[in-house]
């Protein structure tokens, strides 16, 4: 029995499946094409030769370290605030796991900002104002 020197080939030449073995190349090549245009038809324009390989993976790392550190941030002044208040008030550990919660929001809050998630406090865009569209 023949092997197939290569993908897509069965390794059967005989004289009688070479036509269906054309037509299933022929076959799985247009659909491999026009898998490839509607691909190119999805991707976004300036994606390729943008950037390097290298680049993409140091900014991931920055944005990483910079939404975690705000979100830690967040933590550490809810808790020190807490804390504050509780040495001055005498209300321990109420202050405390108070200001944490409030930290933990502050910091869920400015990690959905810095993604670009919400907008900033008191900015809202054209087409979603409350009153509708204005007439003159």
């Amino acid at each position: 029995m023949a092997k197939p020197s290569g993908p897509g080939e069965s390794g059967n030449d005989r004289p009688e499946n070479r036509d269906e073995n054309d037509r299933r190349d022929d076959e799985l090549e247009r659909r491999r094409l026009k898998l490839e245009a509607t691909l190119a038809t999805r991707r976004p324009a300036g994606r390729e030769g943008e950037k390097g390989t290298g680049s993409n993976g140091v900014t991931g790392y920055g944005q990483a370290l910079k939404l975690s550190s705000e979100f830690i941030a967040g933590i550490a002044v809810g808790v020190g605030l807490g804390w504050i208040i509780d040495r001055l008030a005498g209300t321990s550990p109420w202050g405390l796991i108070v200001f944490l919660l409030l930290g933990f929001g502050a910091g869920v809050l400015n990690v959905l900002r810095s993604a670009g998630m919400v907008t900033e406090a008191g900015i809202r865009s054209a087409d979603k104002r409350p009153d509708g569209p204005e007439e003159k």
